[in-house]
Formats: structure tokens, sequence, C-alpha cells
């Protein structure tokens, strides 16, 4: 069975101490909850507080990007080298990287990559944007993603897939659980072309968009999710808290 992951991604919030007292306030419960892979995605200046803290607990932290190149003059850019010394996880591929500062799937292929070569855990994301989903697309624009983002690449179980349609981030509209695990069942299904049908059956992938502690358990019930990648909710403790602990109850 695969081991569900329950991961959240801070985004662009809390300061160093904010941060701090976020896991403090969670970090005792959390450590309490078995069976399921805890991560935390703090910001970068975050990371080296936050490793302290819960350097002997259960819970594994994460970064929320990186850049693909180990060192050079790439101003205000942070090196997987830099990541491997604080982290187990990055996120790569997030939607927001995508629009916001138009990252390619060659460049998020560059970065899983990367991240691979120096110990680091992807957590690959894709998704559809609302257009795409109406149209029609979401299997070709999904498909299309995960294949150039892994393009070239030999499998390695320290991947997780994510896949967060862009029009239920941060939005409140949540995808329904048997939408999410239609197209993850389809995830699976190229996963399965490119690396074999043993790969597809152990790879874990993550819902993400607008998850909450109420409707967690629409999607960590349904056969295909293994879990969820959350974003706001992630930043209060008593809902994470709550995801991770539904989550682990369904298991």
């Amino acid at each position: 069975m695969r081991a569900p992951v329950i991961a959240g991604n801070w985004k662009m919030n809390t300061t160093v101490s904010e941060a701090i007292e976020l896991v403090r306030e969670m970090r005792n419960g959390l450590d309490g909850v078995a069976g399921v892979e805890k991560i935390l995605c703090p910001p970068f200046v975050s990371l080296s507080a936050i490793k302290d803290l819960i350097k002997e607990t259960s819970i594994k932290l994460g970064a929320q990007n990186l850049y693909f190149e180990e060192k050079g003059a790439y101003t205000g850019e942070i090196s997987p080298l830099m990541l491997a010394e604080l982290c187990q996880y990055v996120i790569v591929g997030h939607s927001e990287r995508r629009q916001y500062f138009n990252e390619t799937d060659e460049i998020v292929n560059k970065k899983v990559r990367a991240a691979i070569e120096v110990g680091l855990k992807p957590i690959l994301c894709i998704g559809e944007r609302l257009a795409e989903n109406e149209a029609g697309m979401t299997e070709k624009v999904v498909g299309g993603q995960l294949r150039s983002s892994l393009a070239g690449i030999d499998y390695t179980p320290d991947l997780t897939v994510a896949y967060e349609p862009v029009w239920a981030i941060g939005t409140g509209k949540a995808a329904t659980g048997s939408q999410a695990n239609m197209t993850i069942g389809f995830i699976r299904s190229v996963i399965g072309q490119l690396y074999g049908p043993e790969v597809a059956s152990e790879l874990r992938i993550l819902y993400g968009g607008s998850v909450t502690a109420d409707n967690i358990v629409e999607f960590a019930q349904q056969d295909e999710i293994d879990g969820a990648l959350v974003g706001g909710a992630s930043l209060k403790a008593d809902q994470f808290l709550s995801i991770a602990k539904q989550t682990s109850e369904l298991r």
C-alpha cells in the first residue's frame, strides 16, 4: 500500500518568527500522526530554523523551489546543493512558478533532474487551467506536462507527483473527489507508459487545490489519490493537523 503524504505549501507567507510559532503549535500533534508522511514547505528563510525544531520528530521538511544549477552567478537563486543540507523534499513546477515566473516544462525537467542528482525528493506539480478543463483538454495538457517534465529522467522512488488543477488553487473551488481521482488515474496510466505498470502502482500521486479539513476525506478515500498538497489550510495549525489525522484514520 502506498503511504499517504500530507504536504503543506506555505507559499510566500510567514516571517521566520511566525513560522517558528506555527510549527510549535502543530509539532507535537503532527509527530503523533502515524501512517502518514507529513511535510512542511516554508519559505527558504525559515528552513534552517524549522529544521532544528523538527529534527527529533517524524515531520519532514521541503523547499518550495530550486534552481537547476549547483552554483554560479545566478543572483537571488537557491541551488539544489544548498537545499540538500536543509531539507528532504522540494516542490517543482508549481503552477504559480509556471504562470508568474514563466517556467516551461523544459525548465521544470531540469529542476527535477537537479533535485534527484543531489538526493532531494521532488514533488512534481502538474495541472490544467480552467479554459483547458472546460475545453476537455485536461488529459492532453496534464499528460503533456508529465511527459515533458520527466523526459530523459530515470524513475526514482523518491519522486512524488501532485495534480493541482490551476482553477482550484487558492480559489476555494476544489475539484470533486471523483474528478480528481479520474485525472490522477490517467496520470498513473501515463507513468505506466513511461516506466511500466509496477512503477505506476507504487508512485504516490497527490491532489492539491483548495484542500481543507472539511473536504480532505472526499479526496483521501479515493483509490488513486495518495494524499494532498495543501495550501492555505497548512498555515492554520488546527486545520493542517486535522487534515493529517483524518487521512491517517482512512488508512
